[in-house]
């Protein structure tokens, strides 16, 4: 039996992810995380956190001096995926790119999703959510630099835009009928093979009689369905890390787009579980071992047209920076739930 998708219409402290303590600006899901006091065993082929060789400026380990080790998040895997050199560039090099209108949007809904969340449950009416929008608005131009990316002539636009998205929630669902188990919990694991994991979960919920809803928030349109395969794997990826650091396989995982009120659920089983993990050990692999050698070459495809580092790409005429080294595998603490045994 393998997880069933449906569409309908209409635990642990953060640690440093982008050097800041922020989510990275590509998705909410950081490349890189801080290296803590936590032990454990390493990535594959027995690496432990200083696995990796590094190029240059790298100590006497292999691991490039001075950069925190890496695990995997979900959209660093689908960078990978499409392209070895964009993963680079963003989780290892870090290379700038600018912020723009639609990752910030998206930004700011979360902040007033996350306040809503945080009244009591009877506070929750929609009139109550549109009063917490231009609270959240001003924090983004005076404590983000908000003008930076929406310059002041266009903020009536901009906070019209968050209302609207923020209303949208309540054509999926009704925030006064129940309460979240928790809202932007930063998860941090491994799997059994010692692959390092870890996103955010913008909510989860836990019915009273012990079900598991996990569910992400979009503020864009939802997938073409020829393209629902990464959006299915990053809720596979999220039910995954739950698993793994709880024990309870979520009944349930949702994606709510508010551009147009739909949501996209599916319901995971073991079997799926069990595939995911192995396909996320074979990526690993295949992560450090480019990451030893240095060798993460570009692939190409319509989505280069969106590239921002097509001036730092081969197959651009450009030049990719003088690569800095394998930062090394975060190592997380050992005896999660085992995934096959559930031991």
């Amino acid at each position: 039996m393998s997880d069933r998708l449906s569409t309908l219409p209409g635990v642990m402290d953060p640690v440093e992810i982008d050097g800041t303590g922020q989510r990275d600006g590509h998705d909410g899901h950081g490349g890189q995380v801080g290296n803590g006091a936590h032990t454990g065993t390493g990535g594959h082929g027995g690496q432990g956190a200083n696995s990796g060789t590094g190029g240059h400026g790298a100590n006497g380990d292999g691991i490039a001096a001075g950069r925190k080790p890496l695990a995997l998040s979900a959209s660093r895997a689908a960078d990978f995926t499409r392209c070895p050199l964009l993963y680079r560039l963003r989780a290892v090099d870090r290379n700038p790119e600018p912020r723009t209108r639609a990752q910030v949007l998206g930004t700011v809904v979360h902040s007033v999703l996350e306040d809503l969340y945080g009244l009591e449950q009877e506070e929750r009416a929609p009139e109550r959510a549109a009063q917490l929008v231009p609270l959240a608005v001003e924090r983004f131009y005076a404590e983000d630099s908000g003008g930076e990316v929406v310059p002041l002539s266009g903020r009536a636009e901009f906070e019209s835009d968050v209302a609207g998205l923020v209303a949208a929630l309540y054509g999926v669902e009704d925030p006064q009928r129940f309460s979240p188990a928790s809202c932007e919990q930063y998860l941090l694991t491994s799997t059994s093979a010692g692959t390092p994991l870890h996103g955010f979960l913008d909510r989860v919920d836990v019915a009273p009689t012990g079900e598991v809803r996990v569910v992400d928030y979009k503020t864009g349109k939802p997938p073409h369905p020829r393209f629902r395969d990464q959006a299915m794997f990053q809720m596979r990826f999220y039910s995954l890390m739950y698993q793994r650091i709880h024990g309870v396989l979520p009944a349930q995982l949702k994606l709510i787009y508010l551009k147009n009120g739909s949501w996209l659920t599916l319901t995971p089983d073991l079997a799926s579980m069990v595939e995911t993990e192995a396909s996320l050990d074979r990526l690993w692999s295949q992560i450090e071992e480019a990451g030893e050698s240095g060798d993460f070459r570009p692939r190409t495809s319509r989505l280069c047209d969106w590239c921002d580092h097509q001036a730092l790409c081969p197959a651009f005429g450009g030049t990719p920076p003088e690569y800095p080294g394998w930062p090394g595998t975060r190592v997380v603490p050992a005896g999660t739930p085992n995934l096959s045994t559930g031991e």
